[in-house]
């Protein structure tokens, strides 16, 4: 019998029992606020980074996005509310590492605004999701919901792919970019987790335990070079 290919090994831990913990885990709303102020953080990045845009159909996309977030943030804020957290105090604790992330990955011209939007964003919306596999349905429910598509995908893959496409020059820095963000995205989240215990506790038993977390993370970097196809950038 053949050995499985690296894919097929991922999709069967993917597909692997995964442990449910409780609703009332206090690393919930620890998670709970993260998100909610990653979506604050997008929001204000995505309404600066709109700016950079070269023309009115680019800033009006953008724009769009950075709704959605808020749109996300307050759907988390009710949830947030509902067991009885206050959100701002909640959030405020996460403030320091999201920014220091946005503030190593500020991109520098419009082509690398949509890569960080299409892929960076899309990094840290693979690390909840996978944390949210090992969640109660009413708490993943949520997580997803706050995670869903905001619909302007195909407006970023379309300038992108353009531009790559037609400048083998551009295609080499963006993806040399996209893989920055991977590298930054990993560290950013160690850090942060080795600064929340709450938080690590629902990363490794939402996993499944330490063994999994090698896989949990060959996983990112699978989706990523998906993504990476996706813009042509590889």
């Amino acid at each position: 019998m053949p050995s499985p290919s690296p894919a097929d090994a991922n999709d069967k831990v993917a597909d692997a029992p995964r442990p449910r913990l409780a609703a009332d885990h206090p690393g919930v709303n620890e998670f709970f606020a993260l998100l909610a102020y990653g979506e604050v953080a997008a929001f204000y990045r995505l309404t600066e980074e709109a700016r950079m845009a070269p023309n009115l159909r680019g800033r009006i996309s953008m724009a769009s996005i950075a709704a959605a977030e808020m749109g996300h943030y307050e759907l988390l804020r009710d949830a947030l509310e509902k067991r009885g957290v206050d959100v701002v105090p909640a959030m405020s604790k996460y403030v320091s590492a999201l920014e220091n992330y946005h503030r190593l990955t500020t991109p520098s011209t419009w082509l690398e605004a949509l890569v960080k939007t299409y892929v960076g964003d899309a990094l840290a919306a693979d690390l909840y999701l996978e944390i949210a596999g090992g969640l109660p349905d009413e708490v993943a429910d949520v997580v997803r919901a706050a995670l869903s598509e905001t619909g302007h995908s195909q407006f970023v893959v379309a300038e992108v792919r353009a531009a790559v496409t037609s400048s083998g020059k551009q295609r080499s820095r963006l993806a040399l970019w996209s893989r920055r963000l991977l590298g930054e995205a990993i560290t950013q989240a160690q850090f942060l987790l080795a600064d929340h215990d709450e938080l690590v506790d629902l990363v490794v038993s939402g996993t499944g335990g330490l063994s999994q977390l090698g896989p949990f993370f060959d996983r990112l970097q699978h989706t990523h070079d998906q993504r990476m196809r996706e813009l042509g950038l590889s």
